[in-house]
C-alpha cells in the first residue's frame, strides 16, 4: 500500500503513533494493549496490519467527555467519577474507530478489528503513556487525540506494527 497524506503508523514496541502529513511528521506517545498484539475476537489485544479510519466520533465534545457504547454519556471524567466506577475502561474526548483491510488477518470472522470495537481514543490524564496498559485499543492523551481527530479524515490509512520504528527526526508530543 502506498498511502497518500496524511497517514498513520503505530509501533507497539515503541508505544508511539506517527502522523505523516505532506509537510511534517508528528509523533505521539500512546498506550496499546497490556496483553500485546493479537487479532482474535475477545482477546483484548491490539490488532496488527493495515487498517483505515472507519468513523470519527465526538466532534466538538469537551475534553474528558465520557463515551459508553460510542455515545456521549453526559458525564465529564473526574477523580470522583473514577472512584464511583473503578472498573470502567474510560473512553474519553474522541473516538477514531478502526476497520481492518486484510481479510483473514484483521477483517471478517473472528479477527475483525471493526467488530472488536478497536479505537484510538482519549484516556484519563492519570493513565501512563508509553506503556502497554490498554484493553486492546490505542489510548492517547486527550489533547493529542483532539489534534489528531482534527487533521485526519475517514478513510485515512493506518499501519499497526509490532516492531520498532526506524528512527527519524520528528516533533514529539
Amino acid at each position: 500500500m502506498n498511502p497518500n497524506f496524511p497517514y498513520i503508523e503505530i509501533s507497539i514496541q515503541d508505544q508511539l503513533l506517527r502522523l505523516f502529513k505532506a509537510d511534517a511528521v508528528v509523533e505521539y506517545s500512546i498506550s496499546t494493549s497490556a496483553l500485546g498484539p493479537g487479532q482474535q475476537k475477545n482477546s483484548n489485544q491490539t490488532p496488527l496490519g493495515w487498517h483505515v479510519l472507519r468513523a470519527k466520533i465526538g466532534h466538538n465534545a469537551p475534553l474528558n467527555s465520557v463515551f459508553v457504547g460510542r455515545r456521549l454519556s453526559g458525564e465529564i471524567y473526574s477523580s470522583q467519577l473514577a472512584d464511583q466506577f473503578p472498573s470502567r475502561d474510560w473512553i474519553l474526548t474522541r473516538i477514531l474507530w478502526l476497520s481492518g483491510c486484510e481479510v483473514g488477518r484483521n477483517r471478517l470472522k473472528n479477527v475483525d478489528t471493526m467488530q472488536r470495537f478497536i479505537y484510538i481514543h482519549g484516556t484519563p490524564d492519570t493513565e501512563p503513556m508509553g506503556e502497554a496498559k490498554s484493553h486492546g485499543c490505542i489510548r492517547m492523551r486527550n489533547k493529542d487525540v483532539v489534534e489528531l481527530f482534527d487533521v485526519i479524515a475517514v478513510g485515512t490509512p493506518i499501519w499497526l506494527q509490532e516492531s520498532t520504528f526506524a528512527r527519524i527526526s520528528c516533533r514529539s508530543v
